[in-house]
């Protein structure tokens, strides 16, 4: 099982490409589904749970090629892929594979959209929390569906005629079944309006990418979105948006070793709440016409007080990555979570750097410490896996973080683009 070892101590100067967003590019994949005809996406990033997505369509039919490259870019980076699904030969998602990846049970409202009925595992995915799916099914039977759960999957079967449209309100935001009602009432007869919807700039993107492939939906980005459905839907070209998690990821990664980056392709507009929290924190951080330029002040770590909220925010996925550099600050800040019940599992992790933080409830108290130590430590989850990198570039000594599996499904070329600007990181296979 391979790991990253971080020789710790440099400051990161140069560039970092910033790939295009993988929890925009799953959704935009699923919608593959809504159409016979070609979906193309550009800026798709080269991840573990993209492949997996893409094996997961292709048991329901969709025909994948990926080529090309963006012109100057290396091989390896954000790839253009077609989709093409003519005829959908099976409305299963079996077990095996959507309990490697929770965002595949999104393919619930696509299928059941345009066959009329699905046949989906409950999910898997990460384990920071229960996150179950009674909003993603509560949202189809809204829209006329009904809703068998049997043997650990969950069935679902249009009315005669096809789905319905209507008005329902989420009774929590959830961007998941955001994304699924979305989807499936643009297939359904008449007008649905989604209340309490999810703002994230994904949520946006994915209906920008609707639209043109004939959808009527309006107000994305916004609490409430209208679909008027249509009979059917066409290929579309589309461009996915900058990773706002990586963009927030590399911002705090300066802003914790000191340096000068630019991470280019980038918009600060998707993060604006964190990138405010950083200049808080001591980063500056300016806007330039190839994205953003991120500098840590001489000043030090400031310590901050952060909340995670939906959209627009401070967002849960950047929650473990301000936690590690709110190790360095100068004072003690309080980091309260408030998306996901169990999302502090790397706190004992952090710990072994040499990291003072206590726990109570949903709240992590962190009391800033002079220096860190490097050592062995061990992943959990995605988003807590490059907390303990940030961590490990500005910790004393040398630094493994086992499990690196979970940074596959989220940061494309990690170790690459930390290494052209300096920091001292290599990938380890056993």
């Amino acid at each position: 099982m391979d790991r990253i070892r971080i020789s710790g101590g440099n400051e990161l100067r140069g560039t970092i490409p910033i790939s295009g967003a993988k929890n925009a590019a799953l959704p935009l994949m699923i919608a593959s589904l809504l159409t016979s005809d070609t979906l193309t996406l550009e800026n798709v990033p080269h991840l573990a749970d993209v492949e997996l997505l893409m094996r997961i369509l292709g048991n329901h039919g969709v025909d994948i090629a990926v080529n090309g490259r963006r012109e100057r870019q290396e091989d390896g980076y954000s790839r253009t892929i077609h989709f093409t699904c003519r005829t959908i030969v099976d409305t299963t998602a079996p077990y095996e594979l959507v309990s490697k990846m929770r965002a595949s049970f999104w393919v619930i409202g696509p299928l059941v959209a345009r066959e009329g009925r699905a046949r989906v595992s409950l999910p898997g995915g990460c384990a920071i929390g229960t996150r179950p799916v009674d909003l993603f099914l509560e949202a189809l039977q809204a829209l006329g569906a009904e809703i068998e759960i049997d043997g650990g999957y969950v069935n679902v079967t249009a009315p005669k005629g096809g789905l319905v449209g209507a008005r329902y309100v989420f009774p929590k935001v959830s961007v998941g079944a955001t994304h699924v009602m979305m989807m499936a009432a643009t297939l359904a007869k008449g007008t649905t309006v989604i209340e309490n919807a999810a703002r994230e700039p994904e949520i946006a993107d994915l209906a920008k990418c609707l639209n043109a492939m004939g959808a009527k939906i309006s107000g994305a980005g916004t609490r409430t979105i209208t679909v008027e459905g249509v009979t059917s839907l066409s290929g579309a070209r589309h461009r996915v948006l900058p990773d706002r998690i990586e963009t927030g990821t590399y911002a705090m990664a300066v802003a914790m070793t000191g340096g000068d980056v630019i991470l280019e392709g980038t918009q600060a507009a998707l993060l604006e709440n964190a990138l405010d929290t950083l200049r808080m924190a001591g980063a500056q951080i300016t806007e330039t016409e190839s994205g953003l330029r991120v500098v840590r002040n001489g000043n030090g770590i400031q310590p901050v007080d952060v909340t995670t909220e939906p959209f627009p925010g401070f967002p849960t996925d950047l929650q473990a990555q301000f936690m590690a550099l709110m190790t360095r600050s100068s004072g003690v800040s309080n980091i309260t979570e408030t998306i996901f019940e169990n999302r502090f599992m790397h706190v004992q992790e952090l710990a072994r750097l040499g990291a003072k933080i206590s726990l109570s409830g949903q709240t992590a108290r962190v009391e800033g410490v002079p220096r860190l130590k490097g050592a062995p430590v061990m992943a959990t989850d995605l988003r807590a896996s490059v907390s303990l990198v940030i961590a490990g570039l500005a910790a004393e000594g040398e630094t493994t973080v086992n499990r690196v599996y979970h940074l596959d499904r989220g940061f494309e070329r990690l170790e690459e683009k930390l290494t052209r600007c300096g920091a001292v990181v290599e990938r380890v296979s056993d």
